[in-house]
C-alpha cells in the first residue's frame, strides 16, 4: 500500500517546501524505495500557463506537455524523474473537474458543496497519483501558508485522508520559520508556535516540523517548540540555511528526517545511498574553476524567473568541477547603452545566455547583445525567444535584411525570418495552446550539438507558438547559418549554429528543463565547457600582456 507524506507551509510563503519535499523524496529513493510528487497550488489559474514570471517565477513545461508550478522542476531534479500532468493540480482544475460532474448530472440533484464534492475531488486526485505511479511513497506539497483562504479546501481534504488510509500510512510535515532577531539575540519560536496552532485549528496535527533557521537550534528551542506544538524534540528538525539547494538532502539527512519518517511510516529505514549526492555538493562547494555567464532577459525583478535555467548551469559546471556565476542582465538596460557601454557591460562574462520569454519589451537589447557574442567570439546559447532573436540578428546583419523581425513583434516586417506556426494561426484561446512537451530532433553529425549529444536523435521539450520561416531559411543558410537540429516530421528548425564561432548555439526548445545534476544537459555541459575555454584562453593572453609589459 503506498504511504503518504503531506508537506505545508506556515509563517511566510518561500520558506522552501518544494525544496523540503523535493529533498525528503531524494532521502526516500536513496533509500531504494519508489517516490513520486504531487502539488497543490491553490490558485484558481487552470495551469501556470498563463501566469506572469514576475509574480510566480518560470513555468515548468513536463514531458507530456503541461504547464506546471516550478516546483515540479525541483522534484524532478532532485529524483532524477520525468513527471507529468498529473503531478500537479491546481484550484481551477478541481473547480473545473467538480463543475464538469454536475452538469453531467453525476452528483444525483445533490446541492454540490466544498464539503464533500470539492474536498472529494481532491482526495481523488491524490488516488489517482499514487494508484497511476505504483510508488510506494506519495509526498504531497500544499502551495501557500496555513491560513490563507484559498488552501483552506486542500488541508480540509489531507485532514480528511488520514482517517480514511490510517494514521499509520499517512505523515504531517510542517514548514515554518524560527527568525532571529538582533535586538534581542534570540532565535524566535512564537511564530512557528502560531503557525502550528492555525493548522491544529482545523484538525491537522503535524508529526515532523522542519523548522527554517539562519542559525543553530539550541536544545533549549527544541524543546520548546516540541512541547509547545505537540511533537517529539527529536521531530523538530533544523533546516539551517544552505550553500546550494543540492545540500539540503544532506542536512536533513544528519537531522534524522528519513529515518523518522520511514519509522512513522512502518517501513524497513534502510541505508541511504547518498555518495553521488555527497561528491556533487562537493563539487559545488570546493570547484576548481569558475565562470561568469549573463543571463540576459526581461524578467528580473523575481529570483526564480530563470530557476531552470541557473540550475541547467550549475548542473553544467559540476561537469566541468566549475563554479557557474550567472548574473543576471535586463535586455532593456542594453538597449540605451552607447557602443562602449555595451562593450564595457557585457566585456567580464565568459559566456552569454539569451533567455525565452515573450512579447516586444527589451528584445532590441537582446540583439545587441547576440551581436555582441557573435562579433567578439563569446560563447552564446539562444532558448527559445533568444535563439529566435539570434535569427533575427544574423538576418538583419549578416544578410543585409533591414527590418527583419519576428511577426510576433512586427507582422508588417517584410523579412518575417520568425513567424507562427501554421497550426497556431486560428488559435484564439492562450492556456495551454502553444507547441508543448517532448519532440524528437535529428541532430545533424559534425556539428557542436552533434558533438554534445554524440546521437543523432533526443526528445526534448518545447513550449513557443513561432518557428524559423522555411521560406527564407535558404537565403541564411547560405550565408553561413548552420541548421543542426530539426523536427523531421514538418522539418521545423530546432537548433542553429555557426560554423565559423567558437560556440554560438540556438535551440528551439528548452533543454534546461531535463537538465539534472546527477545528469548535467548536454548542450549545458558543453556551453560551459565552451565558457570555461573562453575564460582560459581570456586568462592566458592577459598572463602574456602583463609579461610583456614588464619585459620592456
Amino acid at each position: 500500500m503506498t504511504k503518504y507524506v503531506f508537506i505545508t507551509g506556515g509563517v511566510a510563503s518561500g520558506l522552501g517546501k518544494g525544496i523540503t519535499a523535493a529533498s525528503l523524496g531524494r532521502l526516500l529513493a536513496s533509500r531504494g524505495y519508489r517516490v513520486t510528487m504531487l502539488k497543490f497550488d491553490p490558485y484558481v489559474n487552470v495551469d501556470a500557463g498563463t501566469m506572469n514570471p514576475h509574480q510566480h517565477g518560470e513555468v515548468f513545461v513536463t514531458e507530456d506537455g503541461a504547464e506546471t508550478d516550478m516546483d515540479l522542476g525541483h522534484y524532478e531534479r532532485f529524483l532524477d524523474a520525468d513527471l507529468g500532468r498529473d503531478n500537479n493540480t491546481t484550484t481551477g482544475r478541481i473547480y473545473g473537474s467538480v463543475i464538469q460532474r454536475e452538469r453531467r448530472g453525476e452528483y444525483l440533484g445533490a446541492t454540490v458543496q466544498i464539503i464533500p464534492h470539492v474536498t472529494n475531488e481532491i482526495k481523488d486526485e491524490i488516488r489517482r497519483v499514487a494508484e497511476s505511479s505504483g510508488a510506494d511513497v506519495l509526498i504531497v506539497e500544499v502551495g501557500g501558508t496555513v491560513g490563507d483562504i484559498e488552501g483552506l479546501p486542500f488541508l480540509e481534504a489531507i485532514r480528511q485522508f488520514r482517517r480514511q488510509v490510517g494514521e499509520q500510512n499517512c505523515l504531517y510535515v510542517h514548514v515554518s520559520l524560527v527568525p532571529y532577531l538582533p535586538t534581542s539575540g534570540e532565535l524566535k519560536t512564537k511564530p512557528t508556535q502560531h503557525s502550528v496552532r492555525e493548522l491544529r485549528s482545523i484538525g491537522i496535527q503535524p508529526d515532523v516540523i522542519v523548522c527554517r533557521t539562519p542559525l543553530p537550534l539550541p536544545a533549549s528551542v527544541r524543546e520548546k517548540i516540541a512541547l509547545f506544538c505537540d511533537v517529539e524534540p527529536e521531530a523538530v528538525i533544523e533546516a539551517l540555511d544552505a550553500e546550494t539547494i543540492y545540500e539540503v538532502p544532506l542536512i536533513l539527512e544528519r537531522q534524522g528526517l528519513g529515518r523518522l519518517v520511514t519509522r512513522a511510516l512502518g517501513l524497513p529505514d534502510r541505508e541511504p545511498d547518498l555518495g553521488e549526492w555527497h561528491e556533487i555538493v562537493r563539487r559545488l562547494k570546493h570547484p576548481e574553476h569558475s565562470v561568469r555567464i549573463a543571463l540576459v532577459g526581461k524578467y528580473m525583478g523575481v529570483e526564480d524567473s530563470y530557476v531552470s535555467i541557473v540550475e541547467a548551469l550549475r548542473h553544467g559546471g559540476i561537469a566541468h568541477n566549475t563554479r557557474v556565476d550567472a548574473v543576471k542582465v535586463d535586455s532593456e538596460d542594453l538597449e540605451a547603452l552607447s557602443e562602449e557601454a555595451l562593450r564595457e557591460r557585457l566585456r567580464p562574462f565568459d559566456g552569454i545566455l539569451v533567455c525565452p520569454g515573450f512579447g516586444r519589451r527589451g528584445v532590441e537589447g537582446k540583439v545587441r547583445a547576440i551581436r555582441y557574442a557573435r562579433e567578439h567570439g563569446v560563447p552564446f546559447f539562444g532558448v527559445c525567444y533568444g535563439m529566435q532573436w539570434a535569427v533575427v540578428e544574423f538576418a538583419r546583419h549578416v544578410c543585409g535584411m533591414e527590418r527583419a523581425n519576428t511577426t510576433e513583434v512586427d507582422p508588417e516586417t517584410p523579412y518575417p525570418v520568425i513567424d507562427l506556426l501554421p497550426e497556431q494561426k486560428a488559435v484564439r484561446d492562450k492556456g495551454g495552446t502553444m507547441r508543448l512537451g517532448s519532440y524528437p530532433c535529428q541532430v545533424v553529425p559534425g556539428t557542436h550539438a552533434y558533438e554534445a549529444y554524440g546521437t543523432s536523435v533526443v526528445y526534448e521539450r518545447h513550449r513557443h507558438r513561432y518557428e524559423v520561416n522555411n521560406t527564407l531559411l535558404p537565403e541564411l543558410v547560405a550565408r553561413g547559418l548552420r541548421v543542426s537540429g530539426i523536427y523531421p516530421e514538418k522539418n521545423l528548425v530546432e537548433i542553429i549554429e555557426l560554423p565559423d564561432h567558437p560556440w554560438f548555439l540556438g535551440t528551439q526548445f528548452h533543454a534546461e528543463y531535463k537538465s539534472r545534476p546527477t545528469r548535467p544537459h548536454p548542450l549545458y555541459r558543453a556551453f560551459v565547457r565552451a565558457a570555461l575555454r573562453y575564460a582560459q584562453r581570456r586568462t592566458a593572453a592577459l598572463s602574456i600582456q602583463e609579461g610583456a609589459r614588464w619585459g620592456s
